[in-house]
């Protein structure tokens, strides 16, 4: 075998019934958190974290700082879209949750599209009619200059794509579900899910029907694409929201006594569903014979991740108000929920909070796959630190991420390393589910986004002031996807507002430090989600990254893995362990650019 990676750089090298189910706590706080006076609160003990006592000055000194960490660069490159949620004054409760949006390379072209759900008047017009819901698909037309810079310019092609989504949008997963080597999109819809297989030439077809994963019944809103059973098909876990139509609708009181939208315990909540892979472009529902000895709950997030660390990928979901699950693969198709026992259902205190956005990565370093887990207000962001063998202890306020995030409702969440220096920070964009009384916008659920970095010392400070302006907008954020647009090194984001204009974070800072970016790919050119790589260097522990498309909420991120190396500018060796359970090692890499390694060619 050889030795040298099979790479192929991007560019030249970079340098319900009852109103007491409200969840009355959470409810009072968030309606609270509008007087100064808790925001005084809020502040002080946001204040008192980001001060990091015990911390020595200049453990991780911040980079140089640029005009604006990350600019909104969206109206300018293309990306012109408005999310519409339809909103009519009944308060219909789909309304508080859309839009998720997406990061894939659908065309193969080595750089990131964008996909993003959209909504509309859930209701039939005044003449019969409804207007379509259909979501947007960018194509990402990069160039590069010959003095390195990046043009990145979006272009609408949702009309010649064939992607005509059929119903009220809310998230979207990605997943290569033939093993073609293009990737295929499953929009989760109130209204019924759609599965679209990716053609090959610019073009996708419905396949809903003959793949069976239609999700009839069901209220998806996060969904993700795992390999269960290590037979190299992605399979596909559909999280449940709530029994929910427009004739059992309600309007429940907030603290205050207005009507406003009603949380989901009103309704109760669904089972998810797993649907197995055939390998013919079919899908078996094995829910009922897989999923064993779960309570389910308003499910809103989804991350798969081996977390115990037996070579099978796990799944966590994150439940609205319910305790969340934790699905350990037992190796013959069937998972057994853990959530309590492994220290992930409730918090530390003994409570079910609202959980939305989740993600799963390394944020400590030291080789397992931990959990960030976004809140409501007053609640705090939970983060649970794992032990390795799926044991978690809920770090939420020793590292300062509950107490700085309590003034926030999180949604679209994600590890990431904005800085490149080698530790994971974390982003939540947020938006209330409580009107927002003096709100300036037609839809007043609006919040600021929320920027964490990683101290590398198990505390982390907040960031966002410094970020940039885009931080300083207040909108109803949800989805967030996370990827490197611009192949320049570093992570951006983009963000769906409900019923706002799409944001693209765009990184300005990132790549002033050195990286890797590595896509994992298996036969054919697909994406292998799932599998794990460590980078490793001379005299430092290996810093472990996961490929993954899932995680956020009701969002898709790129599947490649992007490395922050801090001031590490020598070669570095590669080791991965592929879904299927095999392990490659790829010595003496280069840094400071995008590179492909495919399945069978380490050593």
């Amino acid at each position: 075998m050889s030795t040298r990676p099979v790479a192929r750089s991007i560019g030249a090298p970079f340098l319900a019934s009852d109103r007491s189910a409200l969840r009355r706590v959470g409810y009072a706080i968030e309606a609270m958190a509008r007087p100064l006076a808790l925001a005084v609160v809020i502040g002080l003990l946001a204040s008192a974290c980001s001060g990091q006592p015990g911390v020595p000055d200049g453990a991780r000194p911040a980079p140089d700082e640029p005009p604006a960490w990350f600019t909104d660069d969206a109206s300018a490159v293309g990306l012109a879209f408005v999310h519409a949620n339809g909103r009519s004054g009944r308060l219909l409760y789909p309304e508080i949750l859309p839009p998720g949006v997406a990061l894939l390379d659908f065309d193969r072209d080595d750089d990131l599209d964008v996909f993003v759900v959209q909504g509309g008047p859930l209701a039939p017009q005044a003449d019969g009619s409804a207007p379509a819901k259909a979501g947007r698909l960018y194509r990402n037309d990069l160039t590069v200059r010959r003095d390195g810079g990046r043009d990145v310019r979006f272009v609408d092609v949702t009309d010649q794509s064939g992607l005509l989504a059929s119903a009220y949008g809310l998230g979207v997963a990605t997943g290569d579900i033939d093993n073609d080597g293009w990737v295929d999109i499953y929009l989760t819809q109130f209204g019924g899910s759609q599965l679209y297989r990716n053609n090959g030439n610019g073009t996708f077809t419905d396949v809903t029907a003959h793949s069976g994963t239609g999700n009839a019944g069901g209220f998806g809103v996060s969904a993700a694409f795992v390999d269960i059973d290590r037979d190299g098909w992605l399979d596909l876990y559909v999280g449940n929201n709530v029994r929910y139509r427009l004739d059992n609708s309600t309007v429940c009181p907030n603290p205050a006594g207005a009507p406003d939208y009603c949380p989901p315990q009103i309704y109760g909540g669904l089972p998810d569903r797993l649907y197995r892979n055939t390998g013919g472009g079919t899908f078996v529902d094995v829910s009922r014979a897989a999923l064993v000895g779960g309570k389910f709950g308003p499910a809103l997030g989804v991350s798969t991740a081996d977390f115990n660390g037996d070579g099978w990928m796990d799944i966590f979901v994150a439940n609205d108000g319910d305790d969340n699950l934790l699905w350990l693969n037992q190796h013959d198709g069937r998972f057994v929920e853990a959530g309590l026992t492994s220290g992930v259902a409730i918090t530390a205190e003994g409570k079910a909070e609202a959980s939305m956005g989740v993600d799963a990565g390394d944020v400590d370093n030291d080789g397992d796959e931990d959990i960030v887990i976004a809140e409501l207000t007053g609640q705090g962001t939970n983060l649970y630190l794992n032990d390795g063998a799926a044991r978690f202890t809920d770090a939420g306020a020793a590292s300062g991420i509950g107490p700085l995030s309590l003034p926030y409702t999180g949604w679209g969440t994600a590890w990431f390393d904005y800085d490149n220096d080698s530790w994971l920070d974390v982003l939540t964009v947020n938006g209330t589910i409580i009107t927002q009384e003096g709100s300036r916008h037609p839809f007043p659920y609006d919040q600021h986004k929320l920027l964490l970095r990683n101290l590398g010392t198990g505390r982390f400070e907040s960031v966002g002031p410094r970020a940039g302006p885009a931080f300083a907008l207040s909108e109803s954020g949800r989805g967030a996807a996370f990827g490197d647009i611009d192949n320049d090194g570093d992570v951006d984001v983009v963000v769906g507002n409900d019923n706002g204009p799409i944001r693209l974070l765009r990184n300005q800072v990132g790549n002033r430090r050195h990286w890797i970016g590595v896509r994992l790919a298996g036969s054919g050119g697909r994406d292998m989600l799932g599998a794990r790589m460590a980078i490793i260097r001379r005299g430092q522990a290996p810093l472990w990254r996961r490929a993954r498309a899932d995680g956020s909420y009701a969002s898709a991120h790129d599947p490649r893995v992007l490395v922050g190396l801090g001031s590490w500018s020598e070669p570095v060796a590669i080791e991965v362990r592929w879904p299927d359970g095999r392990q490659e090692a790829w010595p003496d890499v280069a840094v400071d650019r995008w590179l492909t390694l495919t399945q069978g060619s380490g050593r």
